[in-house]
């Protein structure tokens, strides 16, 4: 689907060919279709090659690419990447090593093909960065070579640790361990999708013919709104009616430390005319049950609310001024028309208020002073 997606994005399908022609495999052959999965068009890109029964090692797999001539050198880091990701995933799951980790259905010709030409066909899409909608796995049950398991599939499970999930109501396969190694791999961030102008909709089949929706992967390719950053996080909320002042300020202080992006607390009256808390935590996917145990262990709350936040974020960097104590460190963000504005950071300007028993004030003046004269003078 992922190859059908770029071919159908205008990636040329001769120059994916050309590539796995060069890992010399069985005679492999990449055919192009236009289909239609529920009445919307496609491109259906299947490997045809000739039968074999080779279960291949990593490290195999990383010699043949390696090897070839033709593969650049970011193809083949790319195509690398791919599969030794899904390499340690499959150690993981199976309790084996990287090295020892044996590759059944994923090592096999057309599951070579299909990583190795997705590395090439991203190669040549050329796009600077690559967002994904939260995944859809399906659910129910699928059989591999180690037997009938649920959905997602152990590897598939392993590789998606820390992206968030789609609800699905299919009962099928929708994310399998290859498609898992591809997206965890290339994609910078997962969410909705980010402010941008479509330049090409791209649509890629899969085989199966599902009966409540298009079996189709879809990409968008476009030029992205950079007045504005855009990303994911999530917002976990509670309520406290029982918990000292005290203790919210310690629980607060460890949730910043295991890395809340911010941490916060507002006033609110509860039930029983109760005045209470609530207390709010942003953060990324990754930092999550991290941080749910920490509340649940140093609050009295019972329930946590969560859910994931679009937030829009002006595009900013380091910026350093030079003040009356020396160098000050800040941020420079950009406004959406072009303007920046200079923020000095806290904790610099105390160090310095400190240093030189000056008011924290008095340091802030200096630095917003010293940037606005390095701008006029630039």
């Amino acid at each position: 689907m992922t190859l059908g997606a770029l071919v159908d994005a205008g990636v040329d399908l001769e120059a994916i060919q050309a590539g796995i022609d060069s890992l010399g495999l069985p005679d492999c052959r990449l055919v192009a279709t236009e289909v239609k999965k529920k009445g919307f068009r496609a491109t259906s890109v299947t490997v045809e090659h000739e039968p074999e029964h080779a279960h291949r090692h990593l490290h195999h797999i990383t010699e043949m690419i390696d090897g070839s001539d033709v593969l650049t050198s970011s193809q083949k880091e790319l195509a690398k990447r791919i599969f030794t990701r899904l390499g340690k995933a499959e150690a993981h799951v199976h309790g084996s090593t990287l090295r020892q980790v044996h590759f059944h259905e994923v090592g096999a010709v057309d599951s070579i093909a299909d990583i190795v030409g997705s590395a090439i066909g991203w190669d040549l899409l050329g796009v600077e960065r690559i967002e994904c909608s939260p995944i859809p796995t399906g659910h129910g049950f699928v059989r591999i070579a180690h037997g009938r398991v649920s959905i997602p599939a152990p590897a598939t499970a392993e590789l998606l640790k820390g992206i968030p999930i789609a609800r699905s109501d299919v009962e099928c396969e929708l994310t399998t361990p290859t498609g898992a190694a591809i997206v965890s791999t290339i994609v910078d961030q997962f969410g909705h999708l980010p402010p941008m102008k479509i330049d090409t909709i791209a649509y890629g089949a899969g085989d199966k013919e599902l009966e409540t929706q298009g079996n189709i992967l879809r990409l968008l390719v476009g030029e992205a709104d950079e007045s504005s950053v855009a990303d994911q996080i999530w917002v976990l909320e509670t309520n406290l009616d029982d918990t000292s002042g005290e203790i919210i300020g310690h629980c607060a202080q460890l949730l910043g430390e295991a890395g809340a992006l911010d941490v916060y607390s507002s006033s609110i009256q509860m039930k029983k005319n109760r005045p209470g808390v609530k207390l709010t935590v942003l953060c990324w996917a990754a930092d999550v049950q991290r941080l749910e145990r920490i509340l649940f262990k140093q609050t009295s709350t019972i329930g946590i609310r969560k859910w994931l936040a679009s937030r829009h974020i002006l595009p900013r960097e380091a910026h350093d001024v030079e003040t009356q104590w020396g160098t000050l460190e800040g941020k420079l963000a950009t406004l959406p028309d072009g303007a920046q504005r200079f923020s000095p950071e806290y904790e610099a300007c105390r160090r310095i208020s400190e240093a030189n028993e000056v008011s924290i004030q008095t340091v802030y003046q200096e630095a917003t002073a010293s940037y606005l004269k390095s701008r006029d003078e630039q």
